[in-house]
């Protein structure tokens, strides 16, 4: 979800020779905050937003082949814009406006381990992109898109190696938008938000390649896109970020910004969706997060919480959230340059008294280190 922020500490060399270093920069210009009564209009809005500065298209899922394997993914691509005054390419078709990135990822659950892969490109050329009036975005061969043949169907691809995936994901339910009055609020100053919606039940069919290897697999998937020109607060570190599908066709999200002391910022929120597809908003005050649990990474050093039990009094809900492999980590030394965990995740509790279970993904960030301009 939060990836909004995965980006903003950037400094590559792309294939040209052309080296860009991101600094601070206002978010009121160039681009346009995400303010409040923003109307959403579709298919346009599956598309980029050019006028804001920070845009994703992100998706994650269970997987489960004829076999019994099983697996979580995760495909997400990212736009970000780069203000005029800090394009310094003479203007060309390689001129670099916005930066493209993406990450995937593949956990084989029964066989314990954990691939990711990223990409970065220039949308020069037609080398990367996205389309400003319906779903397609891509880099190179990776891309995600609407079917041309098959109405509100979703395709995925990427390939890296012996890794890769091709699916086809059509919503069960329909897309809800996060917050309130059209924003979601990622912290208390004027523009510290995001236009935010999500697919949260996509029924989900296709191939996933491990090693060469490929399987048939059918699953359940969660689609967020995101837009918004706001960057992390000075007293904020990082977040945490839940999607939970649970059995009985309902879903959550959560998520808090983490401060310096290690508390909520208030403009944490969440979104709970009843079976019917019918959303409620969520303050921070409405739920709880506990972590029961810690690991530490061997690569980045970083410890972050492993285990988690969420508390949601006024719905009469408490979850268990194990991780189904610890080491989830990516390490993007590529792209963004940010160590975060991602991770598919399994659910157990009680809803209203009744035992229940489910799956999700959590994204913990900014803990190998402060996410900074």
């Amino acid at each position: 979800m939060i990836d909004y922020w995965r980006i903003v500490a950037i400094s590559v060399w792309l294939s040209t020779g052309v080296s860009l270093a991101f600094a601070a920069s206002p978010a009121s210009a160039p681009f346009q905050p995400a303010t409040a009564g923003y109307q959403y209009i579709f298919p346009r809005d599956h598309g980029s937003h050019l006028t804001y500065r920070t845009e994703w298209w992100y998706y994650t899922g269970h997987l489960h082949a004829k076999d019994g394997r099983s697996f979580g993914f995760e495909l997400t691509f990212f736009r970000r814009g780069i203000p005029p005054e800090d394009v310094t390419t003479l203007p060309s078709k390689w001129s670099v406006k916005d930066l493209y990135l993406a990450h995937f990822a593949v956990t084989d659950i029964n066989d314990k381990r954990f691939h990711f892969s990223e990409k970065l490109s220039r949308e020069g050329l037609g080398k990367a992109g996205a389309d400003e009036s319906k779903l397609r975005v891509w880099i190179d061969d990776w891309r995600a898109e609407a079917a041309t043949d098959l109405p509100g169907v979703h395709t995925l691809v990427a390939r890296d190696g012996t890794h890769a995936l091709s699916l086809t994901l059509q919503p069960a339910k329909p897309l809800v938008v996060h917050g309130a009055a059209g924003i979601s609020k990622k912290g208390k100053e004027v523009g510290q938000a995001s236009h935010y919606y999500s697919f949260t039940r996509l029924i989900t069919k296709g191939t996933v390649t491990i090693d060469g290897e490929s399987f048939d697999v059918n699953g359940i998937s969660w689609m967020d896109h995101e837009f918004g020109s706001g960057d992390l607060g000075a007293d904020q570190v990082g977040w945490d970020w839940f999607s939970i599908q649970l059995e009985d066709n309902s879903e959550l999200m959560l998520y808090r910004m983490r401060l310096k002391d290690g508390s909520s910022d208030l403009a944490s929120s969440g979104t709970v969706v009843s079976p019917d597809g019918r959303s409620h908003h969520l303050e921070v005050t409405d739920f709880q997060i506990e972590s029961t649990g810690t690991w530490t990474s061997y690569e980045s050093k970083a410890t972050y919480p492993a285990t988690w039990q969420l508390k949601f009094p006024s719905l009469g809900i408490v979850l268990d959230v194990v991780p189904l492999l610890a080491d989830q980590e990516l390490r993007t030394s590529r792209s963004s340059r940010v160590s975060y965990w991602e991770g598919a995740v399994a659910v157990t509790g009680t809803k209203q008294g009744k035992s229940i279970k489910g799956q999700g993904y959590v994204e913990l960030t900014g803990y190998a280190e402060r996410l900074k301009m």
